[in-house]
């Protein structure tokens, strides 16, 4: 008879208030709580997009201070030639994105901080994504604004839906990555945390 030793019934806070994190966290079927977290997420001086997706990770989770819970942190950072391509939220702006990355490719940082608040124990990660853009005319690409409307994501596309059309390529180690979590890496990191997917919950099934 094999053993299965049950999650931790600890709580799990998501640091965020993006929707597509929380959708992501989801799938995973470990219960959470989302709650914003209280994060300046201006760019420093010279830094390079990695460290701004990692820095901004580890402080969205260490802003969630509750006791005896494990939290995740989360932050994406999309970068062409170096510049940084951030959250459109209007049209205008979105279109003029989607136009300077025509016939390039847009590298996607997504950093995850895991804290367990009892232990101190961190757990971190960067996951690249590099996202090679198709040739469209403006015409086209104003109607995927239309249609779609992804103010709200960085690079203004969204992968998961009709975004796919404006591509070539996408090279990627974890696909749900490019929407903002990458839950191959958190997965593994919520079982060495004690908190397990795939464990029964303790008291449950």
């Amino acid at each position: 008879m094999s053993y299965e030793k049950p999650r931790e019934s600890r709580t799990l806070f998501l640091a965020s208030t993006s929707r597509y994190r929380r959708e992501l966290l989801g799938r995973l079927h470990v219960p959470f709580e989302a709650r914003a977290p209280q994060t300046d997420e201006s760019a420093l001086p010279g830094e390079l997009p990695e460290r701004m997706a990692a820095r901004l990770a580890e402080a969205k989770a260490r802003s969630i201070a509750d006791r005896d819970s494990i939290v995740i942190g989360s932050d994406q950072v999309a970068s062409l030639g170096g510049r940084l391509l951030r959250k459109p939220g209007r049209h205008d702006v979105a279109l003029a994105q989607l136009e300077d990355c025509q016939g390039k490719t847009v590298i996607f940082h997504t950093a995850v901080f895991v804290l367990d608040t009892r232990s101190g124990r961190a757990w971190s990660h960067i996951d690249r994504t590099d996202v090679r853009f198709a040739s469209r005319p403006r015409q086209e690409l104003d109607r995927y604004l239309t249609i779609e409307q992804p103010y709200d994501c960085a690079g203004s596309f969204k992968c998961e839906g009709l975004g796919v059309a404006l591509f070539e390529s996408i090279n990627a180690r974890d696909p749900t990555a490019l929407i903002g979590l990458p839950l191959i890496w958190l997965a593994a990191a919520l079982k060495d945390a004690g908190l397990d997917p795939l464990a029964p919950a303790r008291g449950g099934p």
